[in-house]
């Protein structure tokens, strides 16, 4: 498997005998996953999203959006819970040229990604029983 960094956005092959939760970075030797929402950019979205195994989902928000701010307890309370994907946030007026490419036209957009392609998206603000339904509804797109 395969994660990368959310420190300094590494790539590192994690043992199929090893947890990815435990790993440390073979670049920056901080953790290489994060429970936590990354914070990602024009420079590191693509990267992120691509390289890693896991699935990303990710939330396009700004600073003046009122439930963008509301949704984001809930966004982060998930991402604590959830070690089979990651969770990554994108400031739509800070990274724009990833939210243009993505072409979000409301916020907040959630978009869940594997392997650097869209399996599904959902906008608006999320109750947090919404949110776990929307996840379960995306992983049995997976199969």
């Amino acid at each position: 498997m395969h994660i990368v960094c959310s420190h300094c956005l590494a790539i590192n092959r994690i043992p199929e005998d090893k947890s990815h939760t435990q790993a440390k970075c073979g670049k920056c030797q901080q953790a290489a996953y994060s429970s936590s929402p990354v914070e990602l950019t024009d420079a590191s979205f693509y990267r992120y999203i691509e390289k890693n195994d896991l699935p990303v989902i990710v939330d396009f928000w700004a600073s003046w959006c009122g439930p963008c701010k509301a949704m984001a307890p809930v966004f982060t309370n998930i991402a604590k819970q959830s070690e089979e994907l990651l969770f990554a946030k994108v400031n739509t007026e800070q990274a724009q040229q990833v939210s243009a490419d993505a072409s979000i036209r409301s916020i907040p957009t959630l978009i869940f990604f594997l392997h650097g392609k869209e399996i599904d998206r959902v906008s608006g603000g999320l109750s947090e029983s919404q949110l776990k339904s929307w996840i379960m509804q995306c992983l049995q797109k997976l199969g």
